[in-house]
């Protein structure tokens, strides 16, 4: 199991020349997603060697442009690369209108399927199940209908400990799924083997958590509980918490407070507002109530897997 994220972009309201809107892409028990769109995505994930052919699915937070104006060319350059998988989009109800118009006025239709998954619930809510990932909506609090997204591997069966299996000639193959799913082995004599003696426990699931533009919203804290990686916005530091208040927007310390209530492992701030020239002054507020904080960069990857998270950049 492991989980790998890289960040394409991570400030807030308009691109710059070295600062670009939200996107991020997650790879998940090898699983690929696409989290959010700003502009220059596409150039992002070139830049960056995020394979096009392995999004299939896309996952928007709100209509706010920094975080969905890359989508309609991303989408238009699927099509130039001749793509035929068919492509799921995840995002607020009004992301089909508003998708469907461009590619009717600029006669721009798809070869490829595109199948809208439109979400207007205020609850959280299973939008996305295979056997492999979860994926679930954090209702947040922004000026428009915004959720993040909860990203959860799925558990591996038990691993067979081959060489105490070999020690009871009566354990053939065919009971071979039951001791993965978790069963003690009975003799013919009456004993019990346990099942933990026969097995080996797999890694435990990893989880992450993307938590786009929100106000302070404390009740998400039961959803994203104990998860490895939670990403939260961080739009100000606390001496404009008043804009906080008007624009429904974090603190470096509101994400942190989060952090440490939910008991996560490691948080990661980003969506900085362009008022600030030193982004190092986040990660300092931030410390101050969770210490296992990183500052969201371009370019940065984060690995989870059996080693403990390795930043690359």
């Amino acid at each position: 199991m492991h989980l790998n994220l890289t960040i394409l972009g991570c400030h807030s309201a308009t691109p710059r020349s070295n600062a670009y809107p939200t996107s991020q892409y997650l790879e998940i028990n090898n699983r690929h997603f696409l989290i959010d769109c700003g502009e220059g995505t596409q150039r992002q994930m070139r830049k960056y060697k995020v394979g096009f052919s392995k999004i299939n699915h896309i996952f928007i937070s709100h209509l706010h442009g920094d975080h969905f104006f890359g989508l309609i060319g991303l989408i238009s350059t699927f099509g130039i690369l001749n793509r035929e998988k068919p492509l799921h989009i995840f995002g607020p109800k009004g992301i089909k209108e508003i998708t469907v118009l461009q590619l009717k006025l600029s006669k721009s239709w798809t070869k490829y399927k595109i199948i809208f998954h439109e979400l207007s619930s205020k609850e959280s809510e299973i939008i996305f199940e295979d056997e492999k990932v979860i994926i679930k909506t954090i209702p947040l609090d922004h000026r428009i209908y915004t959720n993040g997204f909860l990203f959860t591997e799925k558990a591996k069966p038990k691993k067979l400990d081959i060489e105490k299996i070999k020690q009871y000639c009566e354990i053939e193959k065919c009971d071979y799924n039951n001791l993965k799913l978790g069963k003690d082995f009975k003799l013919s004599s009456g004993k019990i083997i346990p099942n933990s003696q026969l097995t080996i426990e797999p890694e435990t699931p990893k989880s992450f958590a993307f938590c786009s533009d929100t106000a302070y919203k404390p009740d998400i804290i039961p959803i994203i509980e104990n998860v490895d990686v939670l990403y939260h916005e961080a739009t100000f530091l606390n001496d404009r918490e008043d804009l906080c208040e008007k624009t429904k927007h974090s603190t470096a310390a509101q994400a942190a407070s989060i952090a440490h209530q939910a008991n996560v492992k490691k948080l990661i701030i980003g969506h900085y507002s362009s008022r600030y020239k030193n982004i190092n002054n986040f990660k300092t507020e931030a410390e101050r109530i969770f210490k296992n904080v990183e500052l969201a960069e371009t370019g940065s990857r984060y690995s989870l897997s059996s080693p403990p998270t390795e930043i690359i950049t």
